[in-house]
């Protein structure tokens, strides 16, 4: 069975899609079957994919939430062979009000992709910048959460809402939810906060921390507008050496 990680933070800005993105595009790489699903009606993911939705609005998140498609009819391959990407619509926002009345409102997701969670070794799930609905279904779906940090303070600060979100999850819907841990994101060696941030992240979540640091490179802020992970826009880049460490960091843990 494939296993579900859920990357989530509900502060903007802390590079959740991007690592979603280069993630499932460095796992793929490393010869794994990898499904990414865009959880967030911004679609970022899905046009840092190479895809809009404005193409085939009918075969999103959106259809497969409400039941209106199967599961099987939104998967899009992207241009890696081993990884296909369920895309969003800005139509997910309104899913949240629909969802609202719905029995088992929190696993909807969960019962959507389990026909397909035995097609792939990993299925990576970007969630929205926010602990609505949306986001607790992400998390009810998933085997454990990833955590991107970006190492300014502020950041640190949004941490205990989120961990307080997830512990309501394990205590209700989703009790086996496990940290696959903390990622820093955006990391400029050069700037003393970040060095600070970094070493009170690992004085207090340990081995939870990733030892792959995601460092600040103009190529990956660059590679989504262009449609591409950073290993198919520059392959030589210091974005695709990172992602691909975490990558393999991601695959001791769990082989």
């Amino acid at each position: 069975m494939g296993k579900v990680i859920a990357i989530a933070n509900q502060k903007g800005g802390v590079g959740k899609t991007t690592t979603a993105i280069n993630l499932a595009a460095s796992l793929a790489v490393l010869e794994k079957n990898v499904l990414v699903i865009d959880a967030d009606p911004q679609a970022n993911t899905t046009s840092g994919l190479n895809f809009s939705p404005e193409n085939d609005q009918k075969r999103t998140l959106y259809e497969v939430m409400i039941g209106s498609i199967d599961v099987h009819d939104a998967l899009i391959q992207t241009e890696i062979n081993s990884l296909q990407m369920i895309p969003s619509h800005i139509n997910l926002v309104a899913v949240e009000i629909e969802m609202l009345d719905a029995e088992n409102r929190e696993s909807i997701l969960k019962e959507r992709i389990a026909p397909i969670r035995n097609n792939y070794d990993y299925i990576i799930i970007d969630c929205s910048p926010s602990l609505g609905l949306m986001t607790v279904n992400a998390l009810t779906a998933a085997d454990s959460v990833m955590i991107p940090v970006q190492p300014e303070f502020f950041a640190l600060e949004g941490l205990g809402k989120l961990l307080q979100t997830i512990r309501i999850v394990q205590n209700g819907v989703n009790p086996s939810l496990t940290i696959e841990g903390f990622v820093v994101t955006m990391f400029d060696g050069r700037t003393r906060v970040h060095t600070q941030v970094v070493n009170e992240l690992n004085e207090h979540f340990k081995e939870m921390v990733f030892k792959t640091i995601i460092q600040r490179n103009i190529r990956l802020s660059e590679a989504p507008s262009h449609g591409k992970p950073i290993i198919l826009y520059d392959v030589m880049s210091n974005g695709t050496s990172n992602y691909l460490n975490l990558a393999k960091e991601v695959l001791d843990k769990n082989e």
